[in-house]
């Protein structure tokens, strides 16, 4: 019955218009890029749940014994690449042998004004991109399937402020040039420029190449959720570190909210890989997906730690949101089409910040004993 099923799937989705799908199965091995990565990490391990073997990008030999490590249940699941520069050409040559989809996360997150933008973003972001799509073209043959890890930084026209009344989809395009992202001093809007001037060649590749994979791009906002046991405070991920200034006494108001839309890590990571075995259209940018839960605010964010977490509220830890403005108008958010054909269903914001806040202080803990430091707000925390 489920040959039957599939082959009625397949013939529905021909008649719409959309290519075979990839025909991926358990057992079949996955290239993961940056797999050392925040938002990689959770890919790793839905991957692995989902039956893959997942063949790791890293820089070094030690990161990948810290991810196979951290998984003893999936040891002969895992192997491994060296790539030290992703941006390099050739660099993926060797890892692409071998597998037979690519989920490629590895890019450049520096927000730093006045550098030099074509160095330490544009290049990195864009050749690193093309040149995984090269190396699989020339050298990777059972390739079937290629997801990249895109952003809302590649759908939000910045140009347009905070855009009230419009509704961000996956029709929507950040407008900029790659001029003028080479000639900006302003370290966000050349990330933003990166992301979306990345993914604009990405698509660009697969219409001119026509290749023997096809292609989604995953599209989220800001990502929020738990985090892996083996990080260091000192060396979280950009968002996890805004929770953690969050709870920890840094943040002494509610901050402004730059970016109003958000996404739990852990449907990220599902939609990645749901989108490794879904149907697509060749070589067309409909296969790209916006994958956000929705609006939110900073304040949203310290009214759930004020719910859940009042101690910390009351110690002085977390601003208090009470008396916060509300938000000024701002754009809208549409995922309907993650959810319709990927089957997604987005956590809440309270369950993704509840699991984040305990994940945090259950690392700080960690730390805490490590460093033997006296007991105080850690051990408060955890009762």
């Amino acid at each position: 019955m489920d040959t039957i099923s599939h082959k009625i799937h397949d013939t529905v989705d021909a008649l719409r218009g959309h290519h075979e799908r990839p025909g991926l199965k358990k057992g079949d091995w996955v290239l993961l890029t940056g797999a050392s990565g925040f938002v990689a990490g959770h890919i790793l391990n839905e991957l692995l749940e989902a039956g893959y073997k997942v063949k790791c990008t890293v820089r070094d030999s030690q990161k990948f014994d810290t991810i196979r490590n951290l998984r003893p249940l999936y040891r002969n699941a895992l192997d491994y690449a060296i790539v030290p520069d992703v941006a390099s050409e050739g660099a993926f040559n060797e890892a692409v042998q071998g597998v037979k989809a690519v989920v490629h996360t590895a890019s450049p997150f520096i927000m730093v004004d006045n550098a030099d933008m074509k160095k330490t973003l544009l290049e990195p972001a864009i050749e690193g991109t093309l040149s995984m799509l090269r190396s699989i073209s020339q050298h990777g043959p059972g390739v079937k399937r290629v997801v990249i890890t895109s952003s809302f930084a590649s759908i939000v026209d910045l140009s347009k402020g905070l855009r009230p009344g419009h509704t961000y989809s996956e029709k929507d395009w950040n407008p900029v040039t790659y001029e003028e992202a080479l000639h900006s001093t302003n370290g966000s809007f050349a990330y933003c420029s990166s992301k979306a001037l990345a993914e604009k060649a990405t698509w660009s590749y697969v219409r001119e190449h026509k290749p023997h994979f096809s292609l989604k791009t995953i599209c989220p906002p800001m990502v929020y959720g738990p985090i892996e046991p083996h990080m260091r405070l000192d060396s979280l991920n950009t968002s996890t570190a805004d929770i953690y200034r969050l709870i920890n006494g840094s943040e002494k108001k509610v901050p402004e909210t730059q970016f109003y839309a958000w996404v739990d890590v852990r449907d990220v990571a599902t939609a990645h890989v749901r989108a490794l075995g879904a149907p697509a259209k060749p070589h067309t940018e409909e296969d790209r997906y916006f994958v956000t839960a929705g609006n939110y605010t900073y304040a949203d964010i310290c009214q759930v730690i004020s719910k859940r977490f009042p101690h910390l509220v009351n110690s002085g830890m977390t601003p208090n949101p009470a008396g916060v403005p509300a938000a000024p108008p701002h754009y809208s958010v549409n995922n309907s089409k993650s959810v319709s054909e990927l089957g997604l269903s987005y956590r809440s914001l309270e369950t993704c910040m509840v699991d984040t806040v305990h994940s945090l202080l259950k690392l700080e803990a960690a730390s805490s004993e490590k460093t033997e430091k006296p007991p105080g707000l850690c051990e408060e925390r955890r009762q």
